[in-house]
């Protein structure tokens, strides 16, 4: 039982939390990425130690480019005061990462991730957590019949020492169907829960996963995540009458553009067409760093940014409203 006892606590921002796990549904707990948390295709993660020592931190640096192979991610171990990732190793803290893009409301003296233990599958889990993740019997479709008085029981002591609202926050709620990505049952995945079968009442049980499964590979580098292939960002020139033709195809697809802004002053980004889109604005020099965003200020369902920018090169990040099913045509453009 020792070994089950490690589980992550997962920070999750209580807004993304929907509802209670219907216990009628089938097991199928599934890999899933929290669609509005993604960060842009092609982004680099910086990363800052907040204490340990450099065995801890070498342990890390090992495994976390494993996920790179795969996704359109890099991560860059810079200690940068303003990092996006930002790691400590409190012993008595358990192993937790906040969700994607979450760590951008996470004041920058705080950590957004801890370690308090350190190997190849932690590292994993919890980067998988930092890049979108989320924990596969959170998914709306999961359905586990859990035994919650064996679950409370056992998480309530070492090493976890739960309250009971953190077990009902971490294990028996999910996310709303319209909030994530996600793929068929992979009990290899590493974003998968050892789960014994002493907290279910169906005798579903996982065993503790160490490395990427074929399906985490396949899954984060799929099209609607981090392809590898084709993500760039499309050029936009800075011209008051030239929109550019775009298209969401898939849903959960995130489009990215990248203009540059050659002297300060103020600028409008805005969408035209039928499709109803938000919109997020990075930079300057950098594809993480949020400036603002925005759903509807333009006309009709369209997007509209105005604000004043210094010289250099931003990034927009667009998506449907409807990530779960919203695709259509739109156009975009920037002005001066």
């Amino acid at each position: 039982m020792a070994n089950y006892l490690k589980v992550c606590y997962d920070r999750i921002l209580p807004r993304d939390i929907r509802r209670l796990a219907q216990p009628s549904m089938s097991i199928a707990a599934r890999m899933a990425v929290l669609k509005a948390k993604k960060w842009p295709n092609g982004s680099t993660l910086r990363v800052r130690f907040i204490g340990g020592d450099s065995g801890k931190h070498n342990i890390v640096k090992q495994f976390v480019p494993k996920w790179s192979n795969h996704a359109n991610l890099k991560f860059d171990f810079n200690n940068a005061s303003d990092a996006e990732i930002r790691i400590s190793f409190l012993d008595s803290d358990g192993a937790w990462s906040y969700i994607g893009t979450d760590c951008k409301d996470i004041p920058l003296n705080e950590p957004t991730m801890n370690l308090g233990w350190q190997d190849e599958g932690v590292v994993l889990h919890e980067f998988g957590h930092a890049i979108g993740l989320i924990h596969e019997h959170q998914n709306p479709l999961g359905g586990i019949k859990w035994n919650k008085p064996n679950v409370i029981r056992d998480l309530s002591g070492p090493p976890n020492n739960w309250d009971p609202a953190t077990i009902e926050h971490n294990m028996f709620k999910t996310y709303d169907r319209e909030q994530i990505n996600g793929t068929s049952l992979d009990k290899k995945s590493v974003m998968l829960y050892a789960i014994p079968v002493t907290w279910t009442l169906d005798g579903f049980q996982s065993e503790p996963n160490e490395v990427l499964s074929a399906t985490d590979k396949k899954f984060i580098g799929d099209p609607i995540n981090y392809p590898l292939q084709g993500g760039g960002a499309t050029e936009l020139s800075v011209i008051e009458t030239k929109a550019t033709e775009a298209e969401i195809g898939l849903p959960g697809e995130q489009d990215l553009f990248k203009f540059t802004a050659k002297n300060a002053g103020r600028y409008t980004i805005e969408t035209e067409g039928p499709t109803d889109i938000v919109m997020s604005l990075y930079g300057p020099d950098s594809q993480t760093k949020l400036i603002t965003e925005d759903d509807d200020s333009g006309t009709d369902r369209n997007a509209k940014i105005v604000t004043d920018l210094a010289p250099g090169d931003y990034y927009v990040q667009v998506r449907h409203y409807n990530s779960a099913g919203g695709t259509g045509s739109y156009r975009i453009k920037v002005s001066k």
